[in-house]
């Protein structure tokens, strides 16, 4: 009898999953396989049972002969031990990461053998709302809040994208790339106070009150799902500090990040050019054991952010501060350089993964941005945030299309250059 195999990645089974098998029995005996979970949060879908369950899922409807778990998005694994003559898929390859794939299987059947079987995807009202209740569903607080702790799990290394607003919110949520045979996709967002102040036209000196900034994360939510790391600055006093922590955990952000540092606030990336002042380890520690124990479930994660290296105090320095902080309960730590180069960040990693194998270790490469992600990943960093890139990138380019209506006194000339009217008005998803 022929091989026949299909792929599913879903937590739900709907009509359009149903039809699949049954056009695939057509073709000889189905093996069904699971996207793992790294896979799932790779394709964009985060799991919301486990792998254990989904397997169970699948081997329970009529018309499966066998259920495998597909740890790879690719197909490489799957043609290399099953060697199945006929792959089905629904024929929805609209994206370019779901090419991706596709151009994946083809090149495999060239190699292996086989043919590639693609079904009319069944699109219909209840397969919407199944799919929307889905989204809904992670979207909510109590689901979303964990999610951090558990892609830390999952994926080498969470990265995370900075955004200011609704719109920015959709682009971490929607962009996914397929190069080279690799899916990709940011796994968190995180909410800066630095291009949050600058949005709102203010000075990052921790000006902007807790409200206002409650009110970006709440835009945010509204059109997303995953995960939030937000940028707490110094945390404030510690009396207040417990406050947030309770207000960030209700509203369903997934970590807060303080820095050691105490009086007015300054950026980071000034370093000693301006007068910074460095808490003590007794007061930060105390601040971080408080807010520990305001907190009240075990999803959300208080991440402590040393400033040692910024303001030229050395490594050593910075190790003494991370295992004050850990032992004080910081989830995680966080490693800030000013650096071009990322030798000092490295070196902290290094040293303290010989100390601390399991703390989480956060890194911002904004001044030290040529080394990838995954070579930090390689030095045991968990979470790399890309802390500043969206805001940065709208300056200019609203800029330049300022300038250019008021050089050529029209708008036709930018019109290239700047988003369709008919994107944009289809841009934002309707209820």
């Amino acid at each position: 009898m022929k091989k026949v195999y299909a792929c599913f990645c879903t937590d739900i089974i709907h009509e359009g999953h149903l039809n699949i098998i049954k056009e695939a029995n057509k073709y000889g005996e189905v093996t069904i396989g699971v996207l793992s979970d790294s896979a799932m949060v790779k394709y964009n879908r985060f799991p919301t049972i486990t792998l254990e369950e989904r397997v169970n899922l699948i081997k329970s409807l009529p018309g499966v002969a066998h259920v495998v778990v597909q740890n790879q998005i690719m197909y490489d694994e799957i043609f290399e031990t099953l060697h199945p003559d006929y792959i089905v898929h629904g024929d929805n390859w609209s994206s370019s990461f779901m090419m991706a794939i596709k151009n994946n299987i083809l090149e495999l059947t060239k190699k292996y053998g086989g043919e590639l079987i693609e079904i009319p995807y069944t699109w219909n009202e209840l397969v919407s709302k199944l799919d929307k209740q889905m989204k809904e569903k992670l979207a909510m607080p109590e689901f979303r809040r964990g999610r951090l702790r558990k892609a830390i799990k999952m994926v080498p290394i969470v990265k995370a994208i900075e955004v200011h607003s609704g719109l920015t919110g959709l682009i971490a949520e929607k962009t996914i790339v397929g190069e080279e045979g690799v899916i990709d996709q940011f796994d968190a967002m995180w909410i800066s106070s630095l291009c949050d102040s600058t949005n709102k036209g203010k000075p990052d000196i921790e000006l902007v009150d807790m409200t206002s900034r409650f009110r970006t994360i709440d835009d945010v939510m509204e059109v997303t799902t995953k995960p939030i790391i937000f940028d707490g600055d110094t945390g404030g006093m510690t009396e207040h500090f417990v406050y947030t922590v309770r207000s960030l955990e209700r509203m369903g952000v997934s970590a807060v990040i303080i820095e050691d540092k105490a009086g007015l606030k300054k950026n980071s990336l000034f370093g000693t050019e301006v007068a910074q002042t460095q808490d003590t380890i007794e007061h930060f520690c105390a601040k971080i054991a408080a807010g520990k124990r305001a907190q009240l479930s075990e999803d959300f994660m208080i991440i402590a952010r040393i400033e040692s290296l910024i303001l030229e105090k050395g490594i050593d320095d910075a190790l003494e501060r991370a295992r004050a902080y850990v032992k004080a309960g910081a989830d995680s730590i966080m490693i800030h350089s000013r650096k071009k180069e990322p030798d000092e960040i490295l070196e902290f990693c290094d040293k303290f993964r010989k100390e601390d194998k399991d703390t989480p270790i956060v890194v911002v490469p904004s001044s030290y941005d040529s080394i990838t992600d995954t070579e930090l990943a390689e030095h045991g960093a968990n979470i790399c945030i890309y802390a500043n890139q969206l805001l940065r990138a709208a300056f200019p380019a609203m800029e330049n299309a300022a300038r250019s209506i008021l050089i050529h006194h029209r708008a036709k000339e930018i019109d290239s250059e700047i988003l369709s009217i008919k994107k944009i008005i289809t841009l934002i998803d309707e209820l």
